[in-house]
């Protein structure tokens, strides 16, 4: 199959923002080694990806928060199907249909931004100024010209940490600067990805679904250990994508979690007619911690007065009464 589509739907999307930019003034010429033109359509595209997935991003936490109410049944049927694995999976599925849960969900929205991710990654590998084609999906040879030697901090976003020396030669680049600008946004990529993750996983809780739990720790530990190697081979325009769009999730589940709170679930062995106590997460934001309850006023009863009419009685007057011989 094909994917000139995408590299087509990618092209277009930089080259409208790039002229947009043009059109407001933004300096063609680099400023501090810089081709801000550049750099602004690439961070635009983000924006414009996440505005178009936006509904689906808010269908991934309603997803989240009924997979989160259903976690004590999901208890429930680990206990009841213990040992027997291929039964559990058959009613956790039931469940899951019969409930309109999609586990999957969580990880939408994150796939649909996948062929994004390798469209800029294939048009941005293009961009070979020694190249004597330079017919690239509807670009012209201005701006092939333009956005191959478009630079961050001198660095070409077309080149990456991993560069040979052939390469670097026909980019015009110096191999320690590249190594620099990329080496510093490789480890900003890795600890905005690593910060995503968690920033969801405090606020919702980890899961006890087992697979769920597996998918959470691949997505906390897993994804940003492996950006230490597959870093080196992005170019430095993707790897800018790539930072713009987690810090742009960072905010946008700030957004959703505050409008969306995370459900209140109940400890373990709670009983009924006891309140639920909130999951102890201690995330970026935490949560508040649960008010005291309030002790019980102690009352001294009281004691009933004379009777109206009645003589007062003085205790300290009180004398004993006499023996009889």
């Amino acid at each position: 199959m094909s994917l000139d589509w995408i590299y087509f739907a990618i092209s277009w999307i930089l080259l409208t923002w790039h002229s947009a930019w043009d059109a407001i003034g933004v300096s063609v010429d680099a400023v501090l080694g810089t081709n801000w033109s550049w750099i602004l359509a690439i961070i635009f595209l983000v924006v414009t990806v996440r505005v178009i997935l936006f509904p689906v991003f808010v269908k991934q936490i309603k997803s989240q928060r009924a997979m989160q109410a259903l976690q004590p049944r999901v208890k429930e049927l680990q206990e009841k199907h213990k040992g027997d694995r291929e039964t559990l999976q058959k009613e956790m599925m039931e469940l899951y249909r019969k409930e309109k849960a999609n586990p999957l969900m969580g990880c939408l929205p994150m796939f649909l931004q996948i062929p994004v991710f390798l469209g800029l990654f294939h048009v941005l590998r293009r961009l070979d100024p020694a190249k004597q084609s330079k017919s690239l999906y509807g670009w012209t040879v201005d701006q092939f010209d333009s956005a191959s030697n478009a630079k961050l901090f001198t660095a070409p976003i077309a080149g990456k940490f991993g560069s040979t020396a052939d390469e670097l030669a026909r980019l015009g680049a110096n191999g320690g600067t590249v190594k620099l600008i990329a080496g510093i946004l490789v480890l900003i990529m890795i600890a905005t990805t690593y910060l995503t993750s968690r920033q969801m996983i405090l606020k919702t809780g980890w899961a006890e679904d087992p697979q769920q739990r597996m998918v959470q720790r691949l997505m906390l530990y897993g994804i940003p250990v492996s950006l230490l190697v597959s870093g080196s081979i992005f170019p430095i325009g993707v790897i800018i994508y790539w930072v713009t769009n987690n810090l742009f999730t960072l905010g946008q589940q700030q957004w959703v979690l505050r409008k969306f709170p995370p459900m209140v679930t109940a400890k373990p062995g709670a009983t009924a007619g006891r309140p639920a106590q909130p999951a102890k997460t201690g995330g970026l934001l935490g949560r508040k911690a649960a008010p005291a309850p309030a002790k019980p006023q102690v009352t001294t009863p009281k004691v009933a007065g004379p009777k109206p009419g009645a003589k007062p009685v003085n205790p300290k007057k009180t004398r004993p009464a006499k023996r009889q011989g």
